[in-house]
């Protein structure tokens, strides 16, 4: 697993770059790219083949892993390839070349943001997240 880890490290320009294009720095944020770093890592970086299936709350905070997953794998609304599902669990589903990869939010992670009851609590579970590996923060199918 050490190798996923490393795979989904997210380096401190990637998220300077990250959050200039987000507004902010949020654990949602931090979530998304790290399940786009993973999808990247499993099936290969294609901005134009990949096609993501966001399922979420589709308001703010949730809604913030939306430009997380967006931003590290290149699919966009312009393009078409990302496609965002009304949902009270979050997950994202990544297609490309026939494969499926689904990541699916585990419920201990979400209940952690949850008790971040400030900003600057909310910016402290992110950085927290950043350190973890993806299959700490996701169930992943193949």
């Amino acid at each position: 697993m050490k190798q996923k880890q490393e795979e989904t490290a997210i380096s401190d320009d990637l998220l300077k770059s990250a959050v200039e294009f987000h507004g902010h720095l949020g654990p949602f944020l931090v979530l998304g790219l790290k399940a786009g770093l993973l999808a990247n890592s499993l099936l290969g970086k294609d901005c134009f083949e990949t096609t993501a299936v966001v399922a979420t709350d589709p308001n703010p905070p949730h809604s913030c892993f939306i430009d997380g997953v967006q931003f590290v794998t290149g699919c966009t609304m312009g393009k078409g390839n990302i496609k965002i599902k009304r949902s009270k669990s979050i997950y994202a589903l990544f297609l490309k070349g026939g494969r499926k990869l689904k990541l699916d939010l585990r419920r201990d992670i979400l209940d952690i943001i949850r008790n971040a009851s400030s900003e600057k609590g909310s910016e402290k579970v992110a950085l927290e997240l950043l350190r973890k590996p993806a299959h700490e923060l996701f169930i992943v199918e193949e």
